[in-house]
């Protein structure tokens, strides 16, 4: 991925904490965890500026929702699975 790396398509973790409000822990926990398309070069997350401005938009977007963990569905899959039982 560093052979491809350009320096005005990413951002760091501080630089996107910035620009969005968010924390760099929180970046990084997203890129460790895939969330995000980013790079770990030497001891430094590089997150895709457009991923970090998608990302923020779908947050916006889901308002107060983005806390329910059953809005992925799962909801209603679990009441699914117990009328089968």
């Amino acid at each position: 991925m560093t052979e491809d790396f350009d320096p005005t398509l990413w951002i760091t973790t501080a630089e996107a904490a910035e620009m969005t409000g968010y924390t760099q822990i929180h970046f990084r926990q997203l890129a460790r965890r895939g969330k995000l398309k980013a790079c770990k070069i030497g001891r430094d997350w590089f997150l895709d500026k457009q991923a970090i401005l998608d990302y923020v938009d779908q947050m916006r977007q889901l308002g107060p929702e983005k806390y329910d963990p059953w809005r992925s569905g799962a909801r209603q899959r679990h009441e699914q699975a117990g009328d089968e039982l």
